[in-house]
C-alpha cells in the first residue's frame, strides 16, 4: 500500500483530536495533500484556524454552507481525495457509519464516496469493549472500512485500558503499508488464545518478607492489552504489580514462581505464549513459618537458596506447548551473548533481551529490546513500553499470517 497523495481527514469529537494536528505536519512532509472536515465535536478541542495552518487548505464543517456547496459540494469534497482517513474516530461516528447515517457533512461524505475509507477509533476502554461498538467495527470492516486500532494505556478521563488513538507516526505507517509501528488489524489475531507472564514474583523468606526484583510489569501487561486489541483472547498471570487489571482480559493474580507456573498451566493450552515475567531465579529452600527477629547477638544471617521453577523452560518443553513461545531477558553485561544461550537453553522461539540498570527499564515507562528468533536478529530504538507491545504484535500477526515451513520460527 503505497501513501496516497492527497488524503481527505475528518477529524471527530475526542480528546485525542490534538494528535490530528500532529497527523496533518507528518502527511504534508511527505507531500500529500490534506482537506478537513472538523465536526462540530471537534470543534470543541481544536479550531478550524489550527487545522488549516496545518494543511493550507480551507477546512469544511457547514454541511449547508451555500458557499462551500458552490466551491466543493460534499460530493465532490468525498471523491477528490485518494482516501478518506476518520482520526480521531469517535464512538459516536463508527455508530453512524454502521447505520448508514448522514446528518452531517462528515457522515454525508463519508456515505458518498467511493474512495478507500480508514478509520483510527478514539474512546474510552469501555466504550471500546462495548457490544455495540464491537458490533458497528465488525459491520464496517465487513464493509471494507479498513481499522487503526487503538492502543492501551492512560486515557484522559484518568481510566487505564485500550482506548487510546494510535500516535500519528504509527498512522502514517499504516497508510503506507510500512514501518515498524504500523498497527495490526483489531482481527488480526481473532480465534487466537495468548498467555502472558508479567511482574516480579515474591518467593518468601518468612511471612513478612521475601526476595523480589524491581519489575513494574509495565511491559507485560502492555503486551496483554496490545494483543487483546488485535482480537486474541487472552489471559493475564500477574505477580506482584501496582497496576490496575486490564479491561476485558482474563487476569490471574500470583506471588510466587510455583503459583505463577500452575496458573500457567492452568491457562494453556494456547497459540501464543509470552512470558514477560520477572521470575525470581531463587527462592529459600525452607522458608520461615515465623518472622525471623533480628538477635543482638547475630552478624549476619545465612539462608539457604535453591533454584525456582523455570516457567519459560517448562511451557517451551512442554506438552501443551503453544505454537509460538516467547521470552525476555534481562541481562546487565553480555547482553545478545547470554540472550542467544537462553533461547536454545529454555527451548523458546523468540527472545525479546533488554539491558537492565538502574532507573532503566524496570520501573520506567519506555524501553529498547532486541529480538532475537533463529534467523532474525534486531534491535528495537527506545520507545514507550505501549510502542514495544504493539510493534511484537504486529511481528505476531505477521508470523500467523505467513505460511512457513516447518520448523520455521521467523
Amino acid at each position: 500500500m503505497a501513501l496516497p497523495r492527497s488524503v481527505l481527514l475528518i477529524i471527530t469529537g475526542s480528546v485525542a483530536a490534538y494528535k490530528s494536528l500532529e497527523l496533518i505536519r507528518l502527511l504534508r512532509a511527505r507531500e500529500v495533500v490534506v482537506t478537513a472536515i472538523l465536526t462540530k465535536g471537534a470543534a470543541q478541542f481544536i479550531t478550524p484556524l489550527a487545522v488549516s495552518a496545518l494543511t493550507g487548505t480551507k477546512t469544511y464543517d457547514d454541511l449547508f454552507s451555500l458557499t462551500d456547496e458552490v466551491a466543493m459540494g460534499h460530493i465532490q469534497l468525498s471523491r477528490v481525495a485518494e482516501l478518506l482517513l476518520v482520526a480521531p474516530a469517535s464512538a459516536d461516528i463508527i455508530a453512524k457509519m454502521a447505520g448508514g447515517l448522514a446528518d452531517d457533512l462528515a457522515t454525508t461524505a463519508l456515505l458518498a464516496t467511493d474512495k478507500p475509507v480508514i478509520i483510527a477509533p478514539a474512546m474510552n476502554h469501555k466504550m471500546w469493549h462495548h457490544p455495540a461498538t464491537q458490533r458497528n467495527l465488525a459491520r464496517l470492516q465487513g464493509d471494507g472500512i479498513a481499522i487503526i486500532p487503538p492502543t492501551a494505556g492512560d486515557m484522559a478521563c484518568g481510566e487505564h485500558g485500550i482506548g487510546r488513538l494510535a500516535e500519528p507516526a504509527a498512522m502514517v505507517a499504516f497508510l503506507e503499508g510500512t514501518g515498524a509501528n504500523k498497527p495490526v488489524s483489531a482481527n488480526s489475531l481473532k480465534g487466537k488464545r495468548a498467555v502472558v507472564t508479567s511482574g516480579p514474583t515474591a518467593e518468601a523468606i518468612d511471612p513478612v518478607r521475601y526476595l523480589g526484583n524491581r519489575s513494574s510489569g509495565k511491559q507485560g501487561h502492555a503486551i496483554a492489552m496490545a494483543l487483546a486489541a488485535a482480537g486474541a483472547e487472552v489471559t493475564l498471570v500477574s505477580g506482584t504489580v501496582n497496576l490496575a487489571d486490564p479491561k476485558g482480559i482474563t487476569t490471574i493474580h500470583t506471588g510466587n514462581a510455583e503459583a505463577m507456573l500452575a496458573a500457567v498451566n492452568k491457562a494453556l493450552p494456547a497459540d501464543i505464549f509470552v512470558g514477560a515475567a520477572a521470575v525470581a531465579d531463587w527462592c529459600l529452600a525452607k522458608p520461615s513459618a515465623q518472622k525471623l527477629k533480628k538477635k543482638s547477638n547475630e552478624s549476619k544471617l545465612t539462608l539457604e537458596l535453591v533454584p525456582t521453577v523455570d516457567i519459560l523452560a517448562t511451557v517451551a518443553r512442554g506438552k501443551k506447548r503453544p505454537g509460538l513461545v516467547i521470552g525476555f531477558a534481562a541481562e546487565t553485561e553480555k547482553l545478545l551473548e547470554h540472550a542467544r544461550q537462553k533461547r536454545l537453553k529454555k527451548g523458546c522461539d523468540w527472545l525479546l533481551a533488554n539491558e537492565v540498570e538502574e532507573g532503566r527499564v524496570f520501573g520506567a515507562d519506555d524501553n529498547t529490546v532486541t529480538l532475537i528468533t533463529d534467523s532474525v536478529e534486531e534491535t528495537w530504538p527506545l520507545a514507550s513500553k505501549t510502542d514495544i507491545a504493539g510493534r511484537l504484535v504486529s511481528k505476531i500477526a505477521d508470523h500467523f499470517a505467513t505460511p512457513r515451513r516447518k520448523g520455521k520460527s521467523a
